[in-house]
């Protein structure tokens, strides 16, 4: 249980690390892109996120084959964690489909999804890994989001092209689908549980 927990934690530093180079070193990343170009660090940053991925995917398999369990959440949790989870689906769908309404009237989907996904599995479960797994996520995406109001602020958030019907039912179909597709079939053959019971 302590080498799991050892693997899951160091999965998660790199993981979030690498994705909070922007929130705690933008200058730092700023300059290394302009010494070393942008493929360089694309190279990096896709090598330490794989490999921090990897490790978390590891040692939360290895943690849950021997649960410390730290409270038994009650059933209503899981019909809250459905609901935040489509919403997660929804946002994170919104920020890869371009010209579409949720993106032009929510900031930063991605970061919202995140949260939703982070905070609706961390209600829904009560084992010691589920805390550090989905905690850690939650702080992060809190984090992430207020750092990328900063460079809001300052002006340095990308344009954001007028939203389109098209674009926004495409958007609200594709991400039901996947929840869907998710919910009530890949969740349990690659994490081995059924969620929607």
């Amino acid at each position: 249980m302590i080498a799991a927990m050892i693997i899951l934690i160091v999965g998660l530093a790199l993981f979030l690390g690498i994705h909070s180079v922007r929130i705690v070193a933008d200058g730092w990343r700023a300059r290394f892109i302009a010494a070393r170009g942008q493929m360089t660090w694309k190279g990096l940053y896709s090598v330490i996120a794989v490999a921090g991925f990897v490790l978390i995917c590891v040692g939360f398999g290895q943690a849950r084959r021997q649960p410390v369990v730290l409270w038994s959440p009650p059933s209503w949790t899981h019909h809250v964690t459905a609901s935040l989870t489509l919403l997660a689906f929804l946002l994170i769908t919104a920020a890869y489909v371009p010209a579409n309404g949720i993106k032009s009237r929510v900031e930063e989907p991605m970061i919202l999804g995140v949260k939703c996904w982070a905070l609706g599995h961390l209600l829904a479960n009560g084992a010691l890994a589920d805390v550090v797994l989905f905690g850690s996520f939650l702080v992060w995406s809190v984090l992430d989001f207020r750092a990328a109001k900063q460079r809001r602020r300052a002006g340095m958030a990308p344009a954001i092209a007028a939203p389109r019907a098209a674009r926004t039912a495409a958007t609200l179909i594709a991400g039901v689908l996947a929840w869907t597709l998710f919910a009530f079939h890949l969740h349990l053959l690659l994490i081995g549980v059924r969620p929607l019971v």
